[in-house]
């Protein structure tokens, strides 16, 4: 039953890096058309109602009262300001020092969950992070277009990986009282009430805006939001944050070959490198130690007879 439970948790891992992967694509598109408050709502919105619809078909309802705290934490935080800054971020400093800068948020997530959430400090963890880190820095400088970059950009992708960080964090106690589509649909509803105040941003940009822009931004509500964060949530209640956080460094390998297979964009060979790191940072980080057999218990010795 164990290996049954975990290999669903890496199975629903894998949908969700797999679609944030592909969200930075989209965000590309309808980034480039929408404000990053407008994306924001508008990604939210859609999200939130297709969670809802799903969460009416299967009768769930609403979340015991115990979760509420942290699902509001966890909404503003993720759903919401992270959201926001992460749009506004990207349009201030180029792609590679974007993905080194909200990197960052995965250890954060290990820190802090070996510290709040007392998971511990497992030296595998932590030396997998360095790796993928280190990965993830190779990427950012082998697709790095140089210039174009701000220090508020760069303080814009640092409070993202905080709030990441933070909401993550937040989430995992709330799994215990509440079902990871709920824990999802409310989070994402709260983060779309902290979008409302660009609400008229996005109301003024919808009739002017492409097609392929106003998809891709439904696309984002949908997929990276609605599925990828319900899977996201239903492994972490099944692993720790600290490690399930590490599986988020395959994201930008599988950016790198996302962009070369859809877009035509030939990675450069720092880039492959980076990716590699990655993936194997991840493999470290995921992995446990070996346990030593046990030894086999001592005959016992046959007591000599008195005379």
């Amino acid at each position: 039953m164990t290996t049954q439970v975990d290999r669903r948790a890496i199975l629903a891992a894998s949908v969700t890096v797999l679609a944030w992967a592909s969200a930075f694509v989209s965000i590309r598109s309808a980034g480039s058309e929408y404000s990053p408050g407008a994306l924001a709502l508008g990604r939210m919105a859609c999200g939130s109602v297709v969670l809802l619809a799903i969460l009416a078909a299967r009768r769930e309802g609403l979340p015991p009262r115990a979760a509420w705290p942290r699902i509001l934490v966890s909404g503003v935080l993720w759903f919401g300001f992270y959201m926001v800054v992460l749009n506004w971020g990207e349009r201030k400093v180029d792609a590679g020092t974007a993905s080194m800068l909200v990197n960052i948020g995965p250890i954060l997530i290990a820190l802090l969950g070996g510290w709040l959430l007392r998971e511990g400090f497992p030296p595998r963890l932590f030396a997998g992070l360095a790796v993928a880190f280190g990965g993830a820095v190779v990427v950012g400088f082998a697709t790095s277009t140089g210039g174009g970059s701000s220090v508020l950009g760069a303080v814009l992708c640092l409070l993202a990986a905080v709030s990441y960080a933070g909401g993550v964090i937040t989430q995992k106690p709330a799994l215990r009282h509440a079902s990871a589509l709920q824990i999802t649909t409310f989070s994402c509803v709260v983060g779309m009430v902290f979008c409302l105040p660009f609400s008229g941003q996005l109301i003024t940009k919808l009739p002017d805006a492409s097609a392929s822009a106003t998809l891709n931004m439904v696309y984002l509500g949908v997929v990276p939001t609605a599925i990828a964060f319900t899977t996201w949530a239903y492994a972490l209640a099944r692993t720790s944050a600290g490690r399930l956080g590490a599986t988020t460094y395959v994201v930008p390998a599988i950016v790198v070959l996302m962009a070369w297979g859809f877009l035509g964009e030939v990675p450069p060979l720092g880039a492959l490198a980076g990716g590699v790191l990655c993936l194997a940072g991840v493999a470290v980080a995921r992995s446990r130690p070996r346990t030593a057999p046990a030894a086999p218990a001592p005959e016992p010795v046959a007591s000599t007879p008195r005379p």
